[in-house]
């Protein structure tokens, strides 16, 4: 429940609209509901301005399924992230109007308008193909978040002239993800050619030497680029989340 749902409740005991017992019942929920396998907290939005997301991953599909009817309850759309294709069905069996994101790997459960929010596109940006699935989670909570969102898959550092020829959206751009694994150079050069903030994601993409993503995130958190921020491995998630946050408390932004 967000704060427009609270406001809309008040305003309809005002006028008359809503019964006051139908206002309390629904005011009721308000922070928390506890269903035994998780307490589910509907009070986020009005503190944060986004909702609770579920976590798929470790959870069985009737606990995701329970979570997310009660979600449900307060009118917003539902995120759940890290749902494996076999867990997606599952789920999907016992709430049929969730929609499958494959690439992002989540179910989205919608059911209320996503208004504009951010002041300016955020770029999705990734070194290769193997890394669009964090790019894509990513992408889907800024999505979700109200924000338009400009992908650039594929132009990585062994081919910079890929990225060079997409550098206008790059600087129109008022926050830009960069998801990159191997040795993840290329959250630097996007650092060192706009003055937006750039959050870099390392993927677990790369051979041995590679460490499932720890190198890139060292080499990251080296970078010597100014203003980029790194987040933790394969954290998508996180970095479209941190995205949106700056993009709706920043200003517009863009090199002309």
């Amino acid at each position: 429940m967000d704060a427009k749902r609270v406001k809309h409740i008040l305003d309809g005991v005002k006028d008359g609209t809503i019964p006051v017992d139908e206002a309390l019942e629904e005011l009721a929920r308000l922070p928390f509901t506890d269903i035994g396998l998780a307490v589910v907290d509907h009070h986020r939005s009005l503190r944060t301005g986004f909702p609770e997301v579920v976590l798929g991953e470790g959870k069985t599909a009737t606990q995701i399924a329970a979570i997310v009817t009660e979600l449900r309850r307060g009118r917003g759309n539902v995120l759940v992230t890290r749902v494996a294709p076999a867990l997606a069905d599952a789920v999907r069996a016992a709430v049929p109007d969730m929609e499958h994101r494959l690439e992002a790997r989540a179910l989205v459960l919608k059911q209320a308008e996503v208004a504009r929010m951010g002041h300016g596109p955020i770029a999705i940006v990734t070194a290769g193909t193997s890394d669009i699935g964090v790019a894509e989670e990513a992408a889907l909570v800024a999505e979700l978040a109200g924000n338009e969102v400009v992908r650039m898959f594929d132009v990585g550092v062994a081919g910079i002239h890929r990225l060079f020829h997409r550098l206008d959206d790059l600087r129109r751009a008022s926050v830009i993800v960069v998801a990159a694994g191997m040795e993840g150079a290329l959250a630097s050069v996007v650092g060192g050619l706009v003055s937006c903030p750039v959050i870099a994601v390392p993927t677990s993409v790369g051979y041995g030497a590679s460490f499932g993503g720890v190198a890139a995130l060292l080499g990251m958190l080296s970078t010597c680029a100014a203003g980029v921020t790194v987040v933790n491995i394969d954290n998508g998630f996180g970095a479209g989340y941190a995205a949106a946050l700056m993009n709706r408390v920043g200003r517009a932004h863009g090199a002309k």
